[in-house]
């Protein structure tokens, strides 16, 4: 069987890794990570997963956002993190630790602008925060 060259960790890896509250889970966390982060392993982060971890750690674990969305920020600079969409998450973590936007309009937001694609919403709040920020001009 031939061996898999990429994971796709879920969001119990990611949130052991980072709150540490089971030692022998963050032990395991942390090796792969560590791993990641030289690049001897690859991976790719889901966006559904950095949604989930956002709400696990700010909502659950009381982390505040910018903190949360740093931490992810961190992950996704590691060197085997090979995410076609890293840009765009890295973007959508930005805009979420400075606004009180929600995750999931963050990463509209980004795909929308490095798509070039127009965002159309009925959310008021979003978008003021999209036409405010400067990030795409909106039709709705």
């Amino acid at each position: 069987m031939k061996k898999p060259s990429k994971n796709l960790p879920d969001t119990n890896v990611i949130v052991r890794y980072l709150v540490k509250d089971d030692p022998a889970l963050y032990k395991k966390a942390k090796e792969f990570f560590d791993k990641v982060k030289s690049g001897g392993q690859r991976a790719v982060i889901l966006e559904s997963v950095i949604s989930e971890c956002i709400y696990v750690l700010t909502k659950i674990y009381k982390v505040p956002r910018e903190k949360a969305a740093g931490s992810l920020l961190d992950i996704l600079h590691y060197k085997g993190i090979v995410n076609n969409d890293r840009e765009e998450l890295i973007a959508s973590l930005n805009f979420f630790a400075g606004s009180n936007v929600d995750i999931v309009d963050c990463i509209l937001l980004a795909k929308s602008e490095s798509s070039n694609s127009c965002l159309f919403s009925f959310d008021e709040g979003l978008n003021r925060f999209a036409t405010s920020t400067g990030h795409h001009d909106l039709k709705s």
